[in-house]
């Protein structure tokens, strides 16, 4: 099952809608659990990340803390998301921030070790997911990894029903922005890109931790 929202919705650089998902970011259900697991994945050592939708900077600080002394670049596009970025992490040594809308091509950002992600790429239409996941793979050095958390569709409308039940909403307040794809065709296109190790490593309803490795140079 697909959920294309609403055609050429996006919310997001608006102030409120982007402030009234800071208010609640902390309380969507399980999400702890789907933020450790992605930790456990994360290079034993990481030198350089990069984390794609940084929003208020809530996973960008996790991977900080289990990984200190990394350097990372946070982007973001909201107006909003970009200041909370630069008032916690602006004056911090290795963190650059970076302003950049996903549904365009990634700027040149250099290469990374790991690129996270939390609940962000489902915003942007299938095509470019896709089309995204390739650029993530062109950035990361070999034996880098891809670590998305993110909102995916569940296989009915019923289920759907059932989720945003769990989560305090209901289908005529969920967010028109969201753009929801099945993640087995996620991984899928992850594999076909040439991504290695692919695997859906958690998952509660709609969240998953989707992620992949770039092989190594040794890989033959």
């Amino acid at each position: 099952m697909t959920s294309l929202g609403t055609a050429g919705v996006n919310l997001w650089p608006s102030e409120q809608h982007a402030k009234d998902y800071l208010q609640r970011a902390d309380s969507l259900p399980h999400r702890c659990e789907g933020e450790a697991t992605l930790l456990e994945f994360l290079p034993a050592q990481l030198g350089r990340f990069l984390d794609l939708g940084a929003g208020g900077g809530r996973l960008l600080s996790l991977v900080k803390s289990a990984r200190q002394g990394s350097e990372c670049v946070a982007l973001d596009f909201s107006p909003t998301m970009i200041q909370v970025l630069r008032d916690t992490f602006g004056n911090e040594p290795g963190t650059t921030i970076v302003e950049h809308d996903l549904d365009r091509t990634l700027p040149a950002l250099g290469r990374f070790d790991a690129v996270v992600s939390s609940f962000a790429i489902h915003h942007v239409v299938h095509e470019r997911k896709r089309s995204l996941y390739a650029e993530i793979f062109d950035l990361l050095n070999p034996g880098g990894v891809f670590l998305n958390l993110e909102h995916v569709a569940s296989l009915n409308d019923s289920l759907h029903e059932r989720f945003l039940h769990a989560i305090g909403y209901t289908t005529e307040t969920e967010d028109p922005s969201n753009k929801l794809l099945d993640f087995e065709v996620q991984l899928a296109w992850l594999r076909e890109i040439g991504f290695v190790d692919v695997d859906c490593h958690w998952k509660w309803r709609e969240l998953a931790l989707l992620a992949g490795a770039k092989p190594p140079l040794n890989s033959g």
